[in-house]
């Protein structure tokens, strides 16, 4: 088996967290024979400081590296609101001109931006600063909710944990998914999430309500996601009208008591999943009427029926019993 190359670009005020995600994944197929060799990277070969204050030891110059199989390139907070000085463009193009894959964590978008590097391209980033990518770059197509975008040969993932989302995936494609479901359980995380996936749950759009009465019933469904939570139901609980309680989820969570249910239901189903539960299961444990209506939220959201997500993203043992509906 040969040994791939990932060179990690790293400079001053680098996110760390953006190095270090990425770098655990390759770290740990390496020790269960997957075979990475990872290289710090800097543009004049000097080692730099982190965001973090925190000194990093560089291996070599971006002119000496080769053809990396991958060439990473990490975020940092200041350049969503700073232009990428051209010095540092530059060091970003000059090995992603002879990389296999080029990938960008988070903010690192903008560098590759910088670089002409997304000119035409489908990417994303941080979804707080998707806006600004899109503004400064106008030629880049920006996919602001997306955990992460391929484009040929270029990926580009959100923020935060969505890099070790984007390396889990690099990791199938070159060993497939059963090393790489042990790398996610040594690190304690899910298989990869689809890069489709929008980079918030349900109920994390929606933000708590204002009203104590409205918060009750909102409490009532997190607490309870398979009571009847029907709109009859949920009105008769705060004595009101079917009306006036959707005007009240309309007014405050600009969503219906309908949809914010099934939020929390598809939340859970997620999670159950996650967890090795048939879709049976997950649809009878999440409240669902039925497998067939989580299906429906399934293939409206995501694109997969509930089987298909849980044998592409479960990293759990499965409970017993199978389910063979797709």
């Amino acid at each position: 088996m040969s040994v791939r190359t990932v060179a990690i670009l790293v400079y001053d005020g680098v996110s760390l967290l953006d190095v270090a995600g990425p770098g655990e994944v390759f770290t740990e197929a390496t020790r269960l024979g997957g075979r990475y060799d990872m290289k710090l990277v800097s543009p004049a070969g000097s080692d730099v400081t982190s965001n973090q204050g925190i000194r990093v030891a560089v291996d070599a110059a971006v002119s000496d590296v080769r053809e990396p199989d991958i060439y990473l390139v990490p975020g940092a907070d200041r350049y969503p609101s700073e232009r990428v000085p051209a010095e540092l463009a530059d060091a970003t193009r000059l090995p992603a001109a002879r990389a296999r894959r080029i990938v960008s964590i988070c903010t690192g978008a903008f560098l590759l931006a910088a670089a002409g590097l997304l000119d035409g391209k489908r990417a994303t980033t941080h979804w707080r600063v998707a806006g600004k990518l899109a503004a400064q770059y106008p030629t880049c197509r920006v996919e602001p909710d997306a955990i992460y975008v391929r484009d040929g040969r270029i990926y580009t993932s959100a923020g935060v944990t969505s890099g070790i989302d984007l390396a889990l995936a690099l990791l199938e494609e070159d060993h497939g998914v059963d090393l790489t479901r042990e790398v996610a359980r040594l690190l304690v995380v899910y298989m990869q999430r689809s890069g489709g996936q929008s980079q918030f749950s349900a109920p994390l759009q929606v933000p708590p309500p204002q009203s104590p009465a409205l918060r009750t019933i909102t409490d009532l469904v997190t607490d309870n996601p398979s009571g009847d939570h029907s709109l009859r139901a949920l009105a008769d609980h705060l004595h009101v009208s079917t009306r006036h309680l959707t005007r009240m989820f309309r007014e405050e969570l600009s969503t219906t008591p309908a949809r914010y249910v099934e939020g929390i239901r598809f939340d859970l189903a997620r999670a159950l999943l996650d967890r090795g539960h048939t879709a049976t299961q997950a649809a009878t444990g999440a409240g669902f009427p039925s497998y067939e209506s989580m299906r429906r939220v399934f293939a409206r959201e995501m694109g997969l029926s509930p089987t298909a997500y849980r044998r592409r993203f479960s990293t759990a043992q499965r409970v017993s019993g199978q389910d063979h509906r797709s």
